[in-house]
């Protein structure tokens, strides 16, 4: 008997009609560890088969150093998904973050990769003690930090997640990667080793990796959210809490962002009038994320520019012509670098 392919086999056309064609509902879900895994591969390889079988989508890394997960589950296959984690006994009981609304399918597909690391940190192994994490705080015991004037707080996502939505008064680097976004902070909090730091992201990945960094850059009281946003978000709903958050929560999925707080605290992109409408360039030779306006949508068409507008105009096979040899991933707006054409980016300029 053929087996069948540990891999998607299908193009995002056929991907999207079969997604459309479900008659149940699909539970958002999120969760990572860090844990030693002897044979990330092999593993890697034994949860796709259990997983597709179970109609699971969604995009998951595996390193020696753990995982990294965030995936849509069939409702009536929840349960057994969920024994599939805790059979394996590195994953046995760790914590679910369940996203608190579904406005969209959040992935089209399974796919599972073995990479160096489950969050690019551009760290040397070794270089200091992962495990030497900040204290956890539940949404309770942060909303209380939030109101001592010893606490400093510290924002640790990129500038296009904390553009849209962020907890009032927090420190919000500039920064368009995880890896730039580390000795940034250490260099931003340089002044402040007797305060207390508390960190915050959106599910508490990055904060156990930034945590040990900044303790082993001599920082002493190092806090962070535990299960980030996601679970503060949830918790706070839950226990009837004052939400300090405003805005959105950008979510790394077809969603790209869930409400928390009903503010619109970013702008368009292209016209500044206020929107926190995240979107890619129509253009699949640019595909930049950024913020777009329903107006400005309509005007460029759903591209970030008058040059990708005319480019999408074009004959398909003119665009590919455009396209060859052109690498285009994770590309994002950013105002805090100087970039003369910032959109051309298919050009290669």
């Amino acid at each position: 008997m053929k087996r069948k392919p540990l891999h998607n086999i299908y193009s995002k056309d056929i991907l999207r009609k079969k997604l459309e064609s479900e008659t149940f509902r699909r539970t958002t879900v999120s969760f990572y560890k860090y844990v030693i895994l002897e044979d990330p591969q092999a593993l890697r390889n034994a949860l796709y088969r259990n997983w597709d079988d179970l109609g699971v989508l969604g995009r998951i890394y595996i390193a020696r150093e753990g995982i990294n997960a965030q995936l849509c589950v069939p409702e009536h296959n929840f349960q057994s998904f969920r024994d599939s984690i805790d059979s394996i006994p590195e994953f046995k009981n760790v914590p679910f973050k369940i996203a608190l609304e579904e406005n969209s399918p959040s992935f089209l597909k399974l796919d599972i990769r073995v990479r160096s690391k489950i969050v690019a940190d551009g760290l040397e192994e070794d270089s200091f003690d992962v495990a030497n994490v900040g204290t956890h705080l539940n949404a309770e015991e942060f909303n209380h930090k939030l109101g001592s004037p010893n606490t400093v707080l510290v924002d640790v996502r990129n500038h296009y997640e904390s553009e849209i939505g962020h907890f009032e008064g927090a420190i919000l680097p500039q920064s368009d990667t995880f890896r730039e976004e580390l000795p940034l902070i250490v260099d931003l909090l340089q002044d402040k080793k007797d305060k207390e730091i508390v960190m915050y992201c959106t599910g508490g990945i990055r904060c156990e990796k930034a945590s040990a960094y900044l303790k082993h850059h001599g920082f002493h009281n190092v806090y962070q959210l535990h299960g980030g946003i996601i679970s503060y978000a949830s918790e706070v709903k839950e226990k009837g809490l004052e939400s300090k958050f405003k805005g959105k929560n950008f979510v790394f999925d077809g969603r790209l962002q869930e409400a928390i707080g009903q503010e619109i605290l970013s702008e368009c992109h292209q016209c500044n009038n206020k929107s926190d409408r995240h979107v890619n360039c129509a253009n699949p030779g640019c595909h930049i994320l950024f913020i777009q306006c329903e107006s400005c949508s309509e005007k460029f068409s759903g591209c970030c520019s008058e040059e990708c507008k005319s480019i999408i105009s074009l004959p398909v096979s003119e665009q590919k012509k455009l396209r060859k040899g052109k690498i285009v991933s994770n590309q994002h707006f950013s105002k805090s670098r100087i970039r003369p054409k910032i959109f051309e980016l298919y050009k290669g300029n």
